[in-house]
Parts: structure tokens; C-alpha cells; sequence
């Protein structure tokens, strides 16, 4: 037997075929968007049901109304008590979930094949018939006023939240977060649920997405039964632009008194998930902040030992949401930091990456694709993308070609359009008598000190 040898890395291995689930479509006579993938491989059916029912179209005064109205959907219907629903679903080894976003509301439920008849029905009796019960309500109405919060409390989610409200105009959604505000959240009954189902759980601009061990005839037949006369769409559309609060560098300071480490947040608006530079866009971000070997975390934690860990991130939507380099570091080093961040994004904004790191990072994506999709439920969550964000049918059948067609060139022009460090602002959660001085050092921006009487 050879001795290994340990002097050099291992050799990657040839590229795996992978071919995503074939996925059949059907459009309903009632506008829903039926997608059914069948995988065999398992005795198991994921459901998903999509509603344009979405924060974004709320006003502040409503924030957290979808939200909330999701995570009370559980508690009953006007057939069965909150008890009886979870009984049902109990006897036929289903699990059902409900949650809502930016983009609209999901409800989902898994269960053995052969029970999908019987899952189906309750599922669509959430849907159509909740009860919210007074006392349902009252916790899913304490529970997200605890969330909320709670997370001025925390530094990481206030660091979050502040950067939120530095790249977003006052005007635009997402300058808060998703589940709302006390005020909002505190104004709203059982009463203020009912009506939000009413006029926006409709099926047009939805889709249901169905994954697993089952046809789409069969599927197609259980629909009609139960959702062949929901009519409708959404009464709340999403019907705003997106605007920066201004495109001029900040520098923010919130003062947590006798903190001993800072959080830090830097970035500004991205942009839209149809981007055409969307491919390009995520390796160039890859390589600054998206994996472990990228440049922010081979600086930052690796070279100067300044934290465990940093990212960079876009969250892509159906509208422009944040472009963020976020981390955690200790008072001493926060300038620092701050200043090793902003340096990696303007190198990468002016001359992009290289052809090695290009490579490297379309490699690892185009890797990891399958090992992403190895469950119904995984599948479940692509093929609901394709749906809301208005996606090609054969987008994921692409995917790693596409990933692996991108070059340096065109990732590097992707950052110089969409990573703009004159335009950055930064957020730092920490204890202003402590860093403040050696954040104006920097010279980067005049320091805004905020919460400090």
C-alpha cells in the first residue's frame, strides 16, 4: 500500500452528473399554478401551497399582519378544534407548517403517500375555513410582540435592524423587519386575521407545488375537490419602489453601554432576483463573502484573527433587497475590522476577482447544487422559486452550467454594477465610549452616534 501523502490537498474529483426532477405543469382554471416533481425514491409527498399573501404589501400601520396571521393559522378550523386539527393530522403521521414573508405565505404539509388524500383535505380546510380561536391568537399575538421585542435586546438582530433602516427610504417595506412593530402587532385582533384571510388567501398569482411519490393527474383530481371554486386574488398587492435612504457613505453608532464586542453591518440596496447578472453576481460574492475561503474570512478571521467569522450576502427578491457584509468582533479590534471590511469590498468593486477564485467558487456551487437537493422537501423549496420569482422552467436544469459559464470577466463587472463601497453604509452595535474615536480615526465618514443621551 502507497503512503499518503499529506504534503498537498486532494485532487477534486470529475463533476458528478446530476439531473434535477422532471417537473409537470398545469395551469388551473382558478389561476393556481400546479407543479408536480415526482421522486420515487421514498414513499413521501411534500406539499406546498403559495399565496401572494405578503408582507410587502402591507403598510407599516399592518406590518407583521401576514406573519402573524400565518402563525395562527394552526389553531383550529371551523370544523375542528385546534386540539381535533392536531389529532387529525397526528393520526395520519402528517406534519403541517404556515409561515410568511416579503413574497407571500406558504402553507405546506408532508405525510406518507398514501395519505395524501386524506393530508390534502386538511390542509385546504386550514386554508379555507380557520377559526382563530381567542386564545390561538392571543399566543401567536404574544409570542411575535416577544420576538419583536426581544430583538432590541440582542445586538446582533438590533445591528440588523438598524442597518435595515440606513439603506431602505423610510417609505420602502423592507426597512423593518418582517414580523412588524409593537405598535402594529399590538393593534390587531382576531377580528383583524379573519378579514386578512378573507381578502388575500386567494389562489391567483399562487402556485401549489407538490413533491414526491405521486402523479399530477392524481394530484390535479384532489384540487378540484378542494380548491376548484377558490376564486379570487389577493385584495393587498406589493406596489412600491425601491429607494435607498440616501447613497452617500454613513457611519452609525449605536450605543450599547458596556458592551465588550461590537456587531457590524455594511452594505447598501442590491438587487432584484431576475438580475441578468444574477450568475455573475454570485460568484463575484462568493469569492468576497459567500464561502469559507473567501477574501473577507481569509482577511478577517484567518490573517488578523479579528472574528470567528464574516459574510457577505444578497438577499435577492421580487424587489431590490439588502447587499450585506456582516460580523461580530471585539471592542479593541472594531476599527479595525471596519476598515479590513470596506478594504476587501472596494477591491473587489474595482478590479473583481480572479480567474483562481472564479474557478474555485463556480466549482464549489456547482458541487454542492445536488447535495442541496436531497430531499422532497428541498426539491419542494426550488421549485416554489420558480413560481415566485417568475423563473424559467428549466432554470435549475441550467444551473450549473450556468454557474460554471461564468468568467472573472463578467463576474468582475457584475461587482463593479452591484457592490458600491462609496454607497455603503455602516452600522456598528457597540459601546460608543469605547470605539467611537477609533471609528472616526478610520476617515471613512463623520460618526452618527445614536441612542446615547
Amino acid at each position: 500500500m502507497s503512503a499518503l501523502d499529506r504534503s498537498a490537498p486532494p485532487v477534486s474529483g470529475a463533476l458528478r452528473d446530476f439531473s434535477f426532477p422532471v417537473v409537470d405543469r398545469k395551469e388551473l382554471a382558478n389561476g393556481l399554478d400546479l407543479r408536480v416533481a415526482r421522486m420515487n425514491r421514498l414513499p413521501m409527498v411534500n406539499v406546498s401551497l403559495f399565496m401572494r399573501a405578503s408582507e410587502d404589501a402591507l403598510g407599516h400601520d399592518r406590518a407583521g399582519l401576514a406573519v402573524l396571521t400565518a402563525d395562527a393559522l394552526e389553531g383550529g378550523t371551523k370544523r375542528r378544534s385546534g386540539s381535533d386539527f392536531a389529532e387529525s393530522l397526528e393520526k395520519i403521521g402528517a406534519r403541517v407548517s404556515a409561515s410568511a414573508g416579503w413574497e407571500g405565505t406558504t402553507v405546506g404539509i408532508s405525510c406518507l403517500a398514501d395519505r395524501l388524500p386524506e393530508a390534502f383535505a386538511i390542509m385546504a380546510e386550514a386554508v379555507r375555513e380557520p377559526a382563530f380561536p381567542e386564545a390561538e391568537v392571543r399566543r401567536a399575538l404574544d409570542q411575535q410582540l416577544a420576538t419583536i421585542r426581544q430583538r432590541k435586546m440582542d445586538p446582533g438582530a438590533l445591528a440588523t435592524d438598524s442597518a435595515r433602516a440606513a439603506y431602505f427610504a423610510p417609505d420602502v417595506p423592507y426597512v423593518r423587519a418582517v414580523d412588524g412593530t409593537v405598535a402594529s402587532i399590538e393593534a390587531m385582533s382576531r377580528d383583524t386575521l379573519r378579514g386578512y384571510v378573507e381578502a388575500n388567501y386567494r389562489p391567483e398569482q399562487g402556485g401549489l407545488v407538490v413533491v414526491g411519490d405521486v402523479e399530477i393527474d392524481e394530484v390535479a383530481e384532489m384540487v378540484t375537490k378542494h380548491f376548484g371554486d377558490w376564486r379570487g386574488a389577493p385584495v393587498q398587492i406589493a406596489d412600491f419602489e425601491v429607494r435607498a435612504a440616501t447613497t452617500e457613505r454613513r457611519l452609525i453608532l449605536v450605543h450599547r453601554p458596556g458592551a465588550v464586542q461590537s456587531e457590524v453591518r455594511l452594505g447598501h440596496v442590491g438587487t432584484f432576483r431576475s438580475t441578468p447578472d444574477y450568475y455573475s453576481l454570485s460568484i463575484a460574492n462568493m469569492v468576497l463573502g459567500g464561502m469559507f475561503t473567501s477574501r473577507l474570512n481569509l482577511n478577517l478571521r484567518e490573517k488578523h484573527g479579528f472574528t470567528y467569522g464574516v459574510r457577505s450576502r444578497f438577499t435577492f427578491r421580487s424587489s431590490p433587497g439588502p447587499f450585506q457584509i456582516s460580523t461580530a468582533v471585539g471592542n479593541d479590534v472594531t476599527a479595525p475590522a471596519v476598515r479590513e471590511a470596506m478594504r476587501e469590498l472596494a477591491h473587489m468593486a474595482d478590479g473583481g476577482p480572479t480567474q483562481e477564485e472564479v474557478a474555485a467558487a463556480r466549482d464549489y456551487a456547482a458541487g454542492v447544487f445536488g447535495l442541496q437537493l436531497e430531499t422532497s422537501g428541498q426539491v419542494a423549496t426550488r421549485v416554489n422559486q420558480l413560481l415566485i420569482y417568475g423563473l424559467a422552467d428549466d432554470h435549475y436544469d441550467r444551473y450549473r452550467d450556468e454557474v460554471r459559464a461564468v468568467t472573472a470577466e463578467a463576474a468582475t463587472a457584475a461587482a463593479a454594477v452591484h457592490m458600491r463601497p462609496s454607497e455603503a453604509q455602516i452600522v456598528v452595535v457597540g459601546d460608543a465610549d469605547a470605539i467611537k474615536q477609533p471609528l472616526e480615526d478610520l476617515g471613512l465618514a463623520k460618526v452618527e452616534v445614536v441612542g446615547r443621551d
